[in-house]
Parts: C-alpha cells; structure tokens; sequence
C-alpha cells in the first residue's frame, strides 16, 4: 500500500510547492481535483487535454518527486434535477476520464449524485424512510429512470478507455451504502467501485471493516479515504444521526469529521488497514482533511504520524509457517 493525500488540502500553495510539501512527508501518492466541488488549482483539464507538452510536463512534476496520482476527483451531482447543473458536472467527469486516460491514472472519484423526485423537480431528493410509501415511488423512479440509465453510459464510457469510477458513499447521494453501491454496481457494470470513506459510514452506524469486507468480496473498492468521525451521543440524543446543523457547529453537533486517530484509535485503523489487505486491496490510502480543531498542516501532518504506524507497505510472502 501507498500512502497518499486528497491535495485540494493545499489548493492555495502552488501545484509544484505543495507536491515539495507532500513528499516532504514521505509520501507516495497524489490525489488531485480536476473540477466539481474539490475545484481544479492544480489542474486543469482543458488546458492539459489540449497541449501534450503540459500534460508531459504536469505528470513529470508528480513522477520526478517519486510520487503517483492515485485518482483524480470531481466530485458533484451528474444526476442533478437542474439540467444545466447536472450538464457542468457530466461535463467535468467526462473531463477527468479523458485525462485519466491520457496521466494512465486507473481511477476517477466522483459522487453518485442525488435527482430529484420528478422530471420537472428543481432540487435533489433523498429518500431516508420507506414509508409514506411515496418515498418507495420517488425512489423507484429515481434508480430506474435517472441513476441506473446515467451510469450504464458514463461507467461504460470510462470502461472503454481503462478507468475506474470510484464513488463516494456519501449521505445525501442516491449511493450511500454497500448496499446501494453493489446495487449500481450489478446494473451498470464493474466500472462502478467505491471510494471507500470510513468517515461516512460511521455517522451512518456502519462499520468499515465490515464494508471492507462486503465490497471487497466483490472487488467493488476502488479507492480509499482515510479520514475519521467521532460522535457525541448526548447530541445524537438530541438530533439524530440525520443532523441538519452547519459542520460549524461542532459543540452541537451529533457528530463531526476529525483527523485519522481523533474519532477511533490505531487499533482500529489497523483493523481497517488489515481488511483491505485481506479483501486484496493494496493500492493508496488517501488523507482526506475536514477537521474543524485542527489547522490543514497539524490535521494532514497527524493524520501521516497515525497511519504510517499501521499502512501495511510490503508485498505479501510465502506462509513459511504453514
């Protein structure tokens, strides 16, 4: 395994000063934002698709520092109710697969996206319980007529030119869940992977190494997010799990993003390092910062500090023992 960090943490260093800054701290790979809600400052797909020399001279900046990009991502709602909006964010991951394919990076990280609950609906809507059966009705119209449709295309455009899509599962997205991932999954093609965030299941009363373990029996893990959550349950108590307060509130909240090792112990991260070697993941786990009690350098440098104690690196060996 590799580790690697999510480097729209440093969007306001210069590209090439912050790759100093990151193999600075020993680590092996990149992910980078090429549009959506990450943003693009340190890439640009339209000019690096357009000049080969750029595009050379953009990968050598990574390779030169013995570094690889691990994904790029463009994170958005390609299923937005809003034509025009749901337009820019196809428009942006169509973007990040033709530069995939040219950087030979094998994965692209997006959303699932979330429509809405009709054709002529303006905004996003998430159904959370089955019942008014209404919801069933909204969420049946939405797998069949918008998800599954738009990832058959978009997955089989990526399939056809060697790129993964690895989506996020995310509250608030149509895929959220093992579940709803491995059922996008059957539907529109083996493409379609995670990019496996802990953070997201936990607030969600999932368990990663059992995710871990459910995606991974189907090969179903992209990529992966190292980033943690802790939860206050006297907040839980008082607004759920579903809770609606700004990620500012964070002495109200019923829970919160931290630094890996602020939310649950090493031993914990080890459990999750250790499923993803099991189910035979052994490619790059990505720093992903949104702490609000720590600054972008403290959060990033403590989160490298607690997983290059547990990241298992070396390839597997023979079981002499055995």
């Amino acid at each position: 395994m590799k580790l690697g960090v999510f480097t729209v943490l440093f969007g306001q260093k210069p590209f090439e000063e912050a790759l100093d800054y990151i193999a600075s701290k020993g680590l092996g790979a990149v992910e980078i934002g090429t549009g959506g809600w990450p943003g693009n400052a340190h890439c640009k797909p339209d000019e690096l698709l357009a000049d080969a020399g750029k595009l050379k001279a953009f990968k050598q900046a990574v390779e030169s520092r013995g570094m690889i990009i691990s994904a790029l991502s463009v994170h958005g709602n390609p299923v937005h109710p809003q034509k025009q909006v749901a337009k820019q964010y196809h428009e942006d991951i169509i973007k990040a697969i033709d530069l995939a394919q040219r950087l030979d990076v094998p994965v692209v990280n997006t959303f699932s996206g979330c429509p809405g609950d009709h054709e002529d609906a303006k905004y996003p809507n998430w159904p959370v319980a089955p019942w008014p059966n209404e919801f069933q009705e909204v969420l049946k119209w939405q797998w069949e007529e918008k998800l599954i449709p738009y990832w058959k295309e978009t997955g089989k455009y990526a399939s056809d030119r060697n790129v993964k899509i690895g989506l996020e599962l995310h509250g608030g997205f149509s895929v959220h869940t093992p579940a709803t991932l491995l059922r996008l999954r059957e539907a529109a093609g083996e493409a379609i992977g995670a990019n496996l965030d802990p953070s997201h299941l936990w607030w969600q009363g999932i368990d990663p190494v059992q995710a871990i373990r459910i995606l991974g029996r189907e090969n179903a893990i992209h990529h992966f997010h190292a980033k943690d959550t802790t939860i206050e349950q006297s907040n839980v108590n008082k607004y759920g799990l579903t809770d609606m307060q700004s990620y500012a509130q964070m002495f109200d909240r019923a829970w919160q993003f931290r630094t890996v090792g602020f939310g649950h112990d090493l031993k914990t991260w080890a459990d999750i390092i250790s499923a993803l070697r099991l189910v035979g993941y052994d490619y790059v786990v990505s720093i992903e910062h949104e702490d609000g009690l720590m600054s972008v350098e403290e959060g990033f440098t403590k989160a490298v500090e607690n997983l290059q104690q547990v990241l298992i690196r070396e390839p597997l060996t023979e079981m002499w023992w055995v």
